[in-house]
């Protein structure tokens, strides 16, 4: 399998193969350290937490989600999202640390997973001609446009709290 998903089966197997290993890092983390910001944000020179690197991946799905729901209506898609522009990605991401900033570590963890959940049976509802054969936006297939915002974010989501979890002596 390449490293980018080409296919439903692929996608899907890239999902399953990153996020429990993300729940499993997640889970090291204890909910007193949870808001501590010693990560790199997305951002230059910022600094976020875990709690808002699982409400960046929580906002990126639910904004999937909200592109299909929106774009299978017919109805118009403010891509990324209203308001923002993709070259204000990082704003973006704050505005998901924003949201979920009074969550519990424990009901972040338990959205992510809803989520996620809602994100497979999306790609699991969808044929492969539907994910991969046709474009979707611009020159993106949809397969692609879900691959960007949850395999390839969970990888990256990943290394950072596996780095926070090393610096802070959390096996």
């Amino acid at each position: 399998m390449s490293s980018v998903p080409e296919s439903k089966e692929e996608l899907l197997t890239a999902i399953h193969s990153i996020y429990p290993k993300l729940m499993d890092d997640y889970r090291r983390v204890p909910a007193s350290m949870a808001r501590k910001c010693d990560i790199e944000g997305n951002i230059k020179g910022t600094h976020i937490s875990v709690c808002d690197t699982v409400a960046y991946l929580i906002g990126w799905g639910k904004l999937v989600l909200k592109w299909h729901s929106l774009k299978s209506q017919g109805l118009p898609v403010d891509f990324p999202d209203t308001g923002y522009q993709w070259n204000q990605l990082g704003l973006l991401a704050v505005s998901f640390h924003d949201q979920y900033r009074d969550w519990q570590y424990e009901d972040l963890l338990t959205q992510l997973d809803s989520t996620v959940k809602d994100l497979i049976l999306l790609v699991e509802c969808l044929s492969n001609e539907e994910l991969y054969e046709k474009t979707w936006y611009e020159k993106w297939t949809l397969g692609r446009m879900i691959q960007f915002n949850t395999s390839s974010p969970m990888k990256n989501m990943r290394t950072k709290v596996r780095r926070f979890n090393n610096s802070n002596g959390l096996r």
